[in-house]
């Protein structure tokens, strides 16, 4: 049987006040739970390349891996995942998160 994998993934759209530098360090962040946080499978991220138009001013995509829903939640409270949210801030304008099941 293949074994499916839960994504996690969450775009957010920066003010436009947030400096390229901070930026910078929320993804540095946002890629070090995956270190502190037992459960993630895999990180990955992307700047939005869509030739569409219909991005609605996200610009930047995170996507984690999990193996189970139980993994995500205990993700969702932990303190570190806690932390990362309070390091944002005020820099967000927006945030989009869509979990699924891979097929």
């Amino acid at each position: 049987m293949e074994q499916k994998t839960l994504r996690h993934v969450v775009l957010f759209r920066y003010k436009p006040e947030a400096t390229e530098e901070e930026i910078t360090g929320i993804t540095k962040a946002f890629s070090t739970l995956r270190d502190k946080i037992p459960g993630i499978d895999s990180f990955e991220w992307g700047l939005n390349i869509s030739p569409e138009g219909l991005d609605q001013g996200f610009t930047h995509c995170y996507m984690l891996s999990f193996r189970s829903e139980a993994d995500r939640d205990a993700y969702l409270p932990h303190p570190e995942h806690k932390a990362f949210g309070q390091l944002l801030g005020s820099l967000l304008d927006g945030v989009f998160v869509v979990d699924y099941w891979t097929n």
